[in-house]
């Protein structure tokens, strides 16, 4: 019985980590396959990109269903998604200005700035947080934000990426309207996250008191 939970314990971990090499594998695909990649590197690419966003969606879920949540789990979630992040943005800018694609680079690096600026402030708030034993964990907020930014990456890379002879007509207005709805939730996730731990920063915001007094 106890090997068996152990067991459930380290699948439940190894499907968080291997977040990590899995966005190292779209990342090295992005860079060094030709533009278009092969069929075989897109797939490759792609792959390793949506078994990455997927692992996000379930490793909390196995967590709970076979009860072996944990306080390394929910620290190195949100670490891998800062990976997941700090990859793909960056990538997609890339790979957005070598289609030619200049106007929509700069949004996707608009994206950027913002995702990983949102994730350095989280952090902030929950280092603060941690000082008046306010929970760190994640809250809908950031669930929503997950659910709804890996697909749209995802569908981002096919847009840019995809054999032509492969790609369904994906209208550009549809795909601006999933970037818009993704930088809408992280807005709200950073308001969310800031009321949250308001009060946090509100102690820490005092001046100390003199010692001498």
């Amino acid at each position: 019985m106890k090997s068996s939970r152990q067991a459930r314990f380290y699948f439940v971990q190894a499907l968080t980590l291997v977040r990590v090499p899995l966005i190292f594998i779209f990342l090295a695909v992005s860079v060094f396959s030709a533009h278009p990649p092969s069929a075989f590197w897109f797939i490759v690419g792609f792959g390793a990109m949506v078994l990455s966003a997927i692992t996000d969606l379930f490793d909390g879920y196995c967590a709970r269903k076979f009860q072996v949540a944990s306080r390394l789990g929910s620290y190195a979630d949100p670490m891998t998604d800062k990976v997941f992040y700090l990859t793909t943005f960056p990538t997609l800018v890339y790979l957005a200005d070598r289609a030619g694609q200049p106007t929509h680079a700069r949004v996707l690096l608009l994206f950027a700035i913002l995702f990983l600026l949102r994730d350095q402030w989280v952090s902030f708030l929950r280092s603060l947080g941690a000082l008046h034993s306010l929970s760190a964990k994640a809250n809908w907020s950031g669930k929503a934000r997950t659910v709804v930014s890996f697909p749209t990456i995802c569908v981002i890379y096919y847009y840019l990426e995809a054999p032509q002879t492969w790609r369904p007509p994906i209208p550009a207005g549809f795909l601006y309207s999933l970037e818009v709805l993704s930088l809408a939730i992280n807005l709200v996730s950073i308001w969310v996250y800031t009321t949250r731990f308001w009060p946090a920063l509100q102690l820490e915001l005092k001046p100390p008191r003199d010692s001498g007094t």
